[in-house]
């Protein structure tokens, strides 16, 4: 059984296309969905899954805390970023090489880095009259945005485009692909 953890902030839309996907896989797992945020929908999503979802703060994700000790513990073979706004620790990028993916709502390397995401980055992508955006997937290293590029998929970027109409395009994309490129990651 090949096992997930997902890390979330916020809503979880992109965790709940990845647990629906994988629901009726009787080889793939979601086994926690791990949050910053105490009041993060995604861990109303984790208890309507039956998924054990934890909320954790600074201390519990530094190397002797409790996070490290759930990862070491269960081995994922998959720990995916989906709306997680902290950087990763560089002992866990090393400790789980090629094993943290996540997705960003852009085509990087353009609109990576501190503070590009969400809504910040769909602004930037129309400030700057780009032709099309999309999501990249993408390994997590020590950097933000700057692993290596798993798979991207693009839309194009329309005249009368607002940040929330640009959004939830890159949002349909991220829901499509983000599942399918975990499983063939998995496979």
């Amino acid at each position: 059984m090949k096992k997930i953890i997902i890390f979330a902030s916020g809503n979880g839309s992109n965790a709940q296309a990845i647990i629906n996907h994988f629901e009726n896989n009787d080889q793939v797992q979601v086994t926690h969905i791990l949050s910053n945020k105490p009041n993060a929908f995604v861990l109303k999503r984790a208890t309507q899954a039956g998924i054990e979802g934890i909320s954790f703060n600074k201390f519990a994700f530094a190397k002797a805390g409790s996070i490290h000790s759930i990862l070491k513990q269960i081995n994922p073979d998959l720990i995916v970023l989906a709306g997680f706004l902290w950087k990763i620790p560089e002992f866990m990028v090393e400790e789980f090489p090629n094993r943290i993916v996540n997705i960003h709502p852009a085509l990087l390397p353009k609109y990576g880095g501190k503070g590009m995401y969400g809504n910040h980055v769909h602004g930037a992508v129309l400030s700057n009259k780009e032709k099309e955006s999309g999501i990249t997937i993408h390994y997590v290293n020590e950097h933000y945005d700057e692993g290596g590029i798993i798979h991207q998929a693009t839309c194009p970027v329309l005249m009368n485009d607002t940040i929330e109409s640009l959004a939830n395009r890159i949002h349909q994309l991220e829901h499509e692909h983000f599942p399918v490129t975990i499983e063939k990651l998995l496979s």
